[in-house]
């Protein structure tokens, strides 16, 4: 019990250590002889001394010893075998925990002839018969055959060589090179062994058909009915052997032959079909009687009674010339174990099969076979469930992988292409936890943050993402090693997507575009139509692209390419810009924005006082037909002197190009139109007016086609109107100072930026005009000392820094500019004769 368990099992003692001894621990076996003395166990030494060591899925290390092994110590019917094992932490076996165990069993009494087929080896064990010795026989010569065992040595008679019988040739070596050659030999004072591996260079594979066996059983039980058999062939791996041994001076011969099942194994229709010969011709060599005398099997070379086998729906079939043994797949007994092929995952049934045949025949009188046959059921491939668990909540992604078979255990992972130890997968936000079932199989959970980053974000759709973890396990086998690599990939779809925004705005000359980023937006890429709008291209039209990772700003100025132009009116042009964000892989489509700002259409046309006129002609939406190249004026040979896909600019004399003129006691206004004309026709499908007015000494005005609207009726009156007064950061009157950022701190002569806003009532017929403005160092605007900014509406001629004013243009934000003043002032500060006054 516990760590470790020892079972007598007829003529074999078997000794277990579980997991718990020997986990996490390098471990060295070692058998003791009867001297005190350790010897290591490797394969080649288990093989040719009577051991098997099996390292099983079940994660138990099995060790078995025969009752005739090296190092057994043989008293009467008990035999005794003593293990030692060490155990450490590290290869070099330092610090070792000792453990040494001794053992008996009592075996009896012997079958004159016994074999045993393990998985590494068979052995043969023969009773030797001690013929009638010579009274007063002194040998007096020493001996001269070569001896191995101690045991050996101490008894009066010892092994002198071995005969192998081939096919072509006998071949006889004496017992020191036999044991070279991995053979082992040995002789106890009632019995003569021999034990080969399988690999041992004198055995033959020999295939033996079923056919042949029914004539030698019908002719062995001298029956004149001959069974028609189909001639089926089991291979078996043979020995044919003699050994010879000196009893003083008489040399002893033994047939020591031996035979052990390689194949019969079928699998048909869900169960294990083992057929294991009854009459084997290398063991029934001089045979001509055969009675069979007892047949059992079971599994884990425990014995299985007729009822426990039909409980378990084992088959046991003691035919004439065969036994059969038909096991279910998966039935109790066994147990299945991962097995990896072509990379693939499957599992195999395994099973551990017992069988004890005894017969009696005129030869060996009494002859017990046993046969140990682990036998595993082919690869069955399997496939791994992945179940994937959202907890919203924490935002955590909960993947279940597996079950898997107690022998299969996880070692890595591989994320971004980088393999990670499983203790080291919690630094890049892995946790992972293992569940266990009542059938010892097992699970693994995976438990991924959805902002690690192993996991991969992707915008779906509105406010959708999806959360895809693509990361690749690798398994182990026990004891096989065996590797093999479970890809998951788990895709999680989560409302939290935060699409980009954008706001808009104008100044005098430039359209403004900025972008906030969401949470979708880091791969997409700024398009005008199907132009990629990159740093180097918005240099190219002196557009100004600017990203400080959460904002993506565009400056366009109002005569560019890629603005359009609409509502075109007599005080105000509507012209608009367009973006378009797109995946930077996919080029899909993700986000549109513009913006639409009222312009004035001075800013199309300048009246120099030269007489020069510059006027640019614009096409507008709905007329992209149109080839700005053959615009004219009225005289039809003033062509432009600059083109653009959307825009002509001319530049011509008033007295040029078909320019009209008016006069009245004040001014002189010239007029001319930009035309547009279908090849063939007359008719001009596009017509832009425009005109110049100059006062008699200075320029005038400039205005396209303005109405003459009657006069206002003005009445004086009182009423209650709302007024504001803004501190702005810039000239472009974008961003006002909030009330958070007062106090301002400015240097001396650095520019204010004040607006004045008439707020209600929005009447467009009023005008909002300032008459005296000035500046105070006291928060009540009657105290002294004052400062005069603005006087009866014009700028303070005492000031070294004059007031300017600065022109209100209609925008979103400004519907009435006649409603708003703006002008700039230079910081000062208020002197009393030599001192600063600081407040």
């Amino acid at each position: 019990t516990g760590p470790m368990s020892l079972e007598c099992l007829g003529n074999l003692l078997r000794i277990t250590l579980t997991v718990e001894y020997f986990e996490d621990k390098y471990l060295s076996l070692f058998v003791v002889d009867q001297s005190g003395t350790a010897w290591e166990l490797d394969g080649a030494m288990a093989a040719q001394c009577g051991y098997t060591v099996t390292y099983t899925t079940r994660r138990i290390i099995e060790f078995r010893a025969s009752a005739l092994s090296c190092h057994s110590h043989l008293e009467k019917d008990v035999f005794t075998v003593t293990i030692q094992i060490k155990t450490s932490h590290t290869p070099d076996m330092s610090n070792a925990t000792t453990l040494l165990k001794s053992a008996s069993c009592h075996y009896g009494p012997w079958s004159p002839r016994e074999l045993i087929c393990e998985s590494n080896y068979m052995e043969v064990s023969v009773r030797r018969e001690i013929p009638q010795t010579i009274k007063d026989f002194v040998q007096d010569e020493p001996e001269d055959w070569a001896l191995v065992f101690p045991e050996a040595k101490a008894e009066e008679a010892s092994i002198w060589q071995i005969v192998f019988h081939q096919p072509e040739e006998k071949r006889a070596l004496l017992v020191s090179n036999a044991w070279s050659a991995g053979y082992g030999l040995n002789a106890t004072g009632s019995r003569v062994l021999l034990r080969v591996p399988y690999t041992a260079a004198h055995v033959q594979l020999v295939e033996v058909g079923v056919l042949l066996l029914a004539q030698q059983a019908a002719r062995l039980c001298r029956s004149n009915r001959m069974p028609f058999l189909q001639d089926q062939g089991i291979t078996f791996s043979v020995l044919r052997s003699s050994t010879f041994y000196k009893y003083q001076w008489v040399i002893l011969m033994l047939d020591t032959a031996m035979a052990c099942p390689v194949d019969g194994v079928d699998y048909t229709n869900k169960t294990i079909t083992w057929t294991v010969p009854k009459y084997i011709p290398p063991l029934s060599a001089g045979m001509t009687s055969f009675k069979d005398v007892l047949v059992e099997a079971g599994v884990d070379l425990r014995k299985l009674s007729a009822k426990e086998m039909a409980s378990r729906k084992y088959v046991l079939l003691n035919e004439l010339n065969t036994i059969t043994m038909k096991i279910p797949i998966g039935a109790e007994g066994g147990y299945y174990k991962t097995s990896v092929s072509n990379g693939q995952l499957g599992v195999k049934y395994t099973i551990n099969l017992f069988l004890e045949h005894q017969w009696e025949d005129n030869k060996w009188r009494l002859t017990k076979h046993t046969i140990i046959k682990e036998i595993e059921t082919p690869f069955e491939q399997t496939e791994v469930a992945i179940t994937n668990n959202l907890n919203l909540s924490v935002r955590l992604m909960n993947v279940t992988v597996g079950t898997f078979l107690p022998d299969a255990e996880l070692v890595n992972l591989t994320i971004g292409g980088v393999a990670v130890a499983v203790p080291e997968a919690v630094q890049h936000g892995y946790v992972i936890h293992k569940t266990r079932y009542a059938n010892g199989s097992k699970a693994y959970v995976i438990e991924v943050p959805l902002d690690a980053p192993g996991v991969k974000k992707e915008y779906m759709r509105e406010d959708m993402r999806a959360y895809t973890l693509n990361v690749t396990l690798t398994f182990i086998t026990y004891p096989s090693s065996e590797t093999f690599v479970v890809p998951v990939i788990a895709l999680s779809a989560v409302k939290d997507a935060v699409l980009p925004s954008a706001r808009g705005f104008c100044d005098g000359r430039n359209l403004h575009l900025i972008i906030t980023h969401g949470n979708v937006d880091q791969n997409w890429l700024p398009f005008i139509s199907d132009w990629h709008l990159t740093q180097e291209a918005a240099q190219k039209y002196n557009y100004i692209l600017r990203d400080n990772g959460t904002h993506l700003a565009i400056s366009v100025p109002f005569l560019s390419p890629h603005v359009s132009y609409e509502g075109f009116h007599t005080s105000a042009i509507k012209a608009s810009f367009y973006l378009t964000l797109k995946d930077g892989i996919t080029l899909v489509r993700r986000r549109d924005f513009s913006v639409s700002c009222i312009f004035s259409p001075s800013e199309l046309i300048q009246c120099l006082p030269n007489g020069t006129v510059i006027v640019t002609a614009i096409k507008l939406v709905g007329g992209e037909d149109l080839d700005t190249a053959q615009l004219v004026l009225r005289d039809r040979q003033c062509k432009p002197s600059l083109v653009t896909e959307k825009a002509a600019t001319f530049k011509f004399n008033v007295n040029t190009c078909g320019t009209s003129r008016k006069f009245n006691s004040t001014t002189m206004t010239y007029e001319n139109e930009v035309l547009y004309f279908r090849p063939g026709n007359d008719t001009p499908i596009y017509q832009l007016k425009f005109l110049c007015s100059y006062a008699v000494k200075q320029t005038a005005d400039v205005r396209y086609e303005s109405k003459k609207n009657p006069p206002s009726s003005i009445k004086p009156g009182f009423g209650c109107l709302a007024l504001s007064l803004k501190l702005f950061k810039e000239k472009s009157y974008s961003e006002p100072y909030q009330e958070s950022e007062y106090p301002v701190v400015k240097y001396l002569r650095e520019a204010l930026y004040f607006e004045v806003e008439l707020l209600q009532p929005k009447d467009a017929r009023l005008d909002l005009n300032l008459d005296d403005c000035w500046a105070t160092n006291s928060q009540s605007q009657d105290r002294l000392p004052q400062w005069h900014i603005l006087i009866h509406g014009c700028q303070n001629n005492k000031d070294s820094y004059r007031t300017v004013f600065h022109k209100v243009n209609y925008s979103l934000r400004v519907k009435f500019p006649q409603h708003l003043k703006r002008f700039e002032v230079r910081m000062f500060t208020f002197v009393q004769d030599t001192s600063l006054l600081q407040e």
